[in-house]
């Protein structure tokens, strides 16, 4: 008893270290102590802090094992055969023997040697009797063995012939599934599967036209790219500083051509809108069927990219084509002299608006491209200079575009936690543009076809398409939109 209890203090005293232990744990990993009766996040396990609830409950006390007392066993059988029974002794003759009965009498005198001659016989009957005995109680012993084991073996046969019929019956209607199915399965073999494999068939065939006609259409590509690719639009003779000093030399017709703002760089090819608004107009950005993906990085707007124009069977360049002029040529264009600029839109029902700025300005480099206009007019909405006009008070302010620096996903100059790269305006709004938090405006943006587009549609979930809010709201993507600028000047 003393060592048990000895045993169950031991437990304690080492569970108490433990638990003090754990409770040090919980402390050190756990910056704020959660309040009483809340379980704290971030904590191994979510244990609770309160460590008055964390408490240890030891079993109950269990006794030992029962031993002593006086217990009676089993009284000692009797051996087998009996008691020894005591032989009469033989009556003296007197005139005769008594029967072995006594209640009979005496018998006569010659009746005693039969009397003898049975005692004897009975002393050996006798002898025989007590030495077979053990081995009759030994055969009935064997014999109850026998008896339970051969009922044992008849409760156990029964047993297994319930389970045997459970089992026929179970295969019985297995077999009929199976038949069933196997019916179903020849049936779809049969019929099913030959048309099936005749519709493949068919659906094959056409698939090896379409790849014969591939085939053809890429050897045709392959003959025509044997010589190298020469342009088929012819450079116009009359060339200028821009699109309104070629108009003003004889360049009437809206097609591409060379210009050349400073003599000190080479000419590059612009596209020049001769016939809106009586021409003159350099078209810098141009959005009509998403052929151009305008998500570049800083140096690609900076350059330009895009196709200029597309020869539409005129013998020149007539059709403009998806391009952005480029950072460094619009900032040289709209430093010369004043500029205005005309934003032209239309949407996927064919209607068309406009915004026009009297005053445009891209500042240098050095700047980031900062952006600058006044003087609206147009039916489109003032996005650059009101911001959206959905929104009021500081959210109307966040999606003003004039005075903002140029942004793109790989140089972020937007007003949205400058630095943090998570929070970037032109990684999610799909272009680069001059961003604020963000905009009201986005002519670079993701192009969708048919217009309206969803937040599943979109790559981070925001209005990432070629957006104008105050016309159309964030979420429809136009068809189309163009910036073309121009020196400003009042018409005569």
């Amino acid at each position: 008893m003393k060592r048990l209890l000895l045993l169950c203090l031991c437990v304690h005293v080492a569970w108490a270290k433990i638990n003090l232990d754990d409770d040090e744990d919980d402390t050190e990993t756990t910056d704020l102590p959660a309040e009483k009766g809340t379980v704290a996040e971030g904590v191994r396990g979510h244990r609770p802090l309160d460590k008055a609830r964390d408490t240890y409950t030891p079993s109950r006390y269990v006794p030992p094992p029962v031993s002593g007392g006086n217990y009676r066993g089993r009284p000692t059988m009797a051996p087998v055969g009996g008691s020894h029974l005591q032989e009469k002794g033989e009556q003296p003759e007197a005139g005769g023997c008594t029967h072995a009965s006594e209640e009979m009498g005496v018998l006569c005198p010659t009746g005693c040697d039969l009397k003898t001659t049975l005692l004897k016989q009975e002393r050996t009957v006798k002898t025989s009797i007590n030495e077979l005995k053990p081995q009759v109680d030994e055969l009935s012993r064997s014999s109850n063995s026998i008896y339970n084991y051969v009922i044992s073996m008849s409760t156990s046969l029964r047993e297994r012939q319930a389970v045997i019929d459970g089992n026929s019956r179970v295969v019985g209607v297995y077999t009929d599934q199976v038949e069933v199915q196997h019916a179903y399965i020849k049936d779809t073999v049969d019929m099913l599967f030959p048309s099936t494999i005749r519709v493949l068939h068919g659906v094959l065939d056409k698939i090896r036209q379409k790849i014969q006609r591939l085939e053809k259409a890429i050897q045709i590509q392959r003959d025509e790219c044997r010589d190298p690719c020469k342009t088929k639009c012819p450079i116009p003779v009359v060339s200028g500083k821009e699109c309104e000093d070629i108009f003003r030399r004889g360049g009437k017709d809206s097609q591409m051509y060379l210009i050349q703002p400073d003599a000190s760089y080479p000419p590059y090819k612009v596209f020049c809108d001769q016939t809106t608004q009586n021409g003159g107009w350099v078209l810098i950005q141009n959005r009509l069927d998403g052929s151009v993906d305008f998500g570049r990085r800083w140096d690609e707007y900076r350059r330009g990219f895009g196709n200029i124009a597309f020869d539409g069977g005129k013998g020149h360049c007539e059709t403009p084509g998806e391009y952005w002029l480029g950072n460094d040529r619009i900032s040289q264009l709209t430093k010369m002299y004043p500029t205005e600029v005309l934003i032209q839109m239309q949407d996927w029902t064919g209607a068309k608006v406009h915004a026009q700025y009297r005053q445009f300005t891209v500042q240098s480099d050095t700047s980031n491209y900062m952006l600058a206009v006044d003087g609206y007019s147009g039916t489109a909405g003032n996005c650059l200079l009101d911001g959206a006009l959905q929104l009021f008070g500081v959210n109307r302010t966040m999606t003003i575009h004039t005075g903002m620096m140029f942004s793109t996903f790989d140089r972020d100059n937007d007003k949205w936690v400058p630095g943090d790269p998570t929070k970037q305006c032109s990684r999610e709004d799909g272009g680069g543009w001059w961003y604020n938090r963000c905009h009201s405006a986005n002519p670079n943006g993701r192009y969708y076809m048919g217009g309206a587009y969803t937040r599943q549609m979109a790559k981070h979930g925001t209005d990432d398409g070629v957006v104008w809010m105050n016309w159309k709201g964030s979420w429809y993507s136009l068809k189309a939109i163009s910036m073309k600028i121009r020196p400003f000047f009042t018409s005569s």
